[in-house]
């Protein structure tokens, strides 16, 4: 391949890490990656999706793009917002900004990486259910320009959207196979490269996640899992370099065991810091009135306090928590990279076996209506819970046929599947892993001279390097 035309697809490979690369394992990646070498990436904190991603796409850690975690308090609104999409939220010169000065007739292509609407990227596909006024959610997806999303879908058919997050992720239903997500990801990454040859492409590749979750990555039930992503990834592979495109393998984060949920906003609570409101017989956060709160995501979690001169009381109180292995004050914060308007006055990272709930209610019975539903937008924290059925319900499919009809017939329906029990989760990530063969890794073909492990923060300059050097 001349220099002057190379261009890159950068698969991101979710919870793939070097525990992994083994033959039996996955036999394509790994042959990929014996080929080409092996960079350990020393996680972002947190380790989670919007803020890893982030910190590869502009070179900044968070406290220098913003996404602190996959959703935060937004002080201004009194109101906890997770897993919005706009772009005008990241902070900082992106990749293919910088790219596209420097590279003549450079493109870039975004598929199903996040903060992706509004993105000054030039092909952008996203997941973006629409919301009529009569309270449906219709799933569907976003893309720019708008043209592309009727174009695609007219080839490759719907999106399978409850095969992306929920019970159904990772598992056959009638969305499809365990990989169907994922698959049509894929497919449309080919779809992109066939009609519009981007210089770069930006893949999501989600299917590790699911299980790795649900079950935990010592699960003998996730080696199905990772032959489905290593077929996904070496079909995608023999793609792109039969048309001449250079591939790179990268993951956000590695997933670690855990058995321990860690109740945060109940402990706060308990302290007569946290305060709820009842609405139609539920209990709601109130974050606005309450002195401190929790904004948990996975094994990390922003504590907000209204009341500044409880800051000392409420770092105090959490490091007697069991489970929690630090607790960063503003002045941590800005030695990690992690101080923000955004983040919290302070910030908790559990033991690597231990992971945050957002539960803040003391009696199940109070949960708001929300708990028991896929619903990521209205939980103010991140719920892995929604990745299982409700081991009470009897006959979940026939309750879940019975809610669709009524919603086919016009009839408001609540799809109160989910289960209250955080023991059901088997693994999370967020803090640093005890071992680094649970780190993320980043595999990019003609790197010379890069070195066994670098920084989060180092992985735009190579993926810079990659297209810009070449030239």
């Amino acid at each position: 391949m001349n220099a002057s035309s190379r261009r890159l697809a950068v698969l991101n490979v979710v919870g793939l890490c070097s525990r992994h690369l083994t033959d039996r394992a996955l036999p394509r990646i790994s042959a990929y990656a014996r080929r080409h070498g092996v960079t350990r990436i020393i996680p972002t904190l947190p380790a989670v999706t919007c803020t890893a991603q982030s910190t590869y796409l502009t070179g900044l850690p968070p406290g220098g793009h913003g996404a602190v975690a996959n959703g935060w308090y937004h002080r201004e609104l009194a109101e906890v917002q997770f897993w919005k999409q706009s772009n005008r939220l990241i902070e900082g010169r992106k990749l293919w900004e910088d790219l596209r000065e420097a590279v003549p007739g450079f493109t870039c292509a975004k598929l199903f990486w996040w903060y992706n609407m509004y993105s000054s990227a030039d092909l952008s596909i996203t997941p973006r259910p629409s919301y009529p006024a009569d309270g449906r959610k219709v799933f569907d997806i976003y893309a720019w320009p708008y043209s592309l999303r009727t174009e695609i879908k007219k080839d490759l058919g719907e999106f399978p959207f409850p095969g992306f997050w929920g019970p159904a992720a990772g598992k056959r239903s009638p969305a499809g196979g365990p990989d169907c997500a994922t698959r049509w990801i894929a497919d449309s990454a080919r779809w992109t490269e066939e009609h519009h040859r981007p210089t770069l492409s930006l893949v999501y590749l989600p299917h590790l996640d699911y299980n790795l979750q649900r079950f935990g990555p010592q699960d003998v039930r996730v080696s199905r899992d990772l032959a489905e992503v290593d077929a996904l990834v070496g079909g995608l592979i023999d793609f792109y370099e039969q048309r001449g495109v250079t591939v790179a393998l990268l993951s956000e984060y590695g997933i670690s065991a855990v058995s321990r949920p860690v109740h945060l906003n109940r402990i706060l609570r308990e302290r007569g810091w946290l305060t709820v409101k009842e609405e139609l017989g539920c209990e709601l956060l109130d974050p606005g009135n309450s002195r401190a709160f929790a904004v948990a995501d996975h094994q990390v979690a922003h504590v907000y306090v209204n009341d500044r001169s409880l800051v000392p009381k409420v770092r105090e109180a959490l490091l007697t928590v069991d489970g929690v292995a630090r607790v960063l004050d503003a002045s941590e914060q800005e030695s990690a990279g992690l101080r923000h308007a955004r983040s919290g006055d302070l910030i908790v990272v559990s033991e690597g076996d231990a992971w945050f709930t957002y539960y803040y209610w003391m009696d199940d019975r109070r949960a708001p209506d929300f708990a028991r539903c896929v619903d990521i937008h209205r939980k103010p924290g991140y719920d892995p819970v929604e990745l299982f059925i409700d081991p009470a319900i009897s006959s979940p499919r026939l309750k879940i046929a019975w809610k669709l009809l009524r919603k086919t017939l016009g009839f408001r329906m609540l799809m109160d599947l989910i289960p209250l029990d955080a023991s059901l989760v088997k693994g999370s990530h967020g803090a640093l892993p005890a071992e680094v063969a649970d780190y993320p890794v980043l595999v990019l073909p003609g790197a010379s001279g890069t070195p066994s492990e670098i920084a989060s923060t180092d992985v735009y300059g190579h993926l810079r390097a990659a297209l810009k050097q070449a030239r």
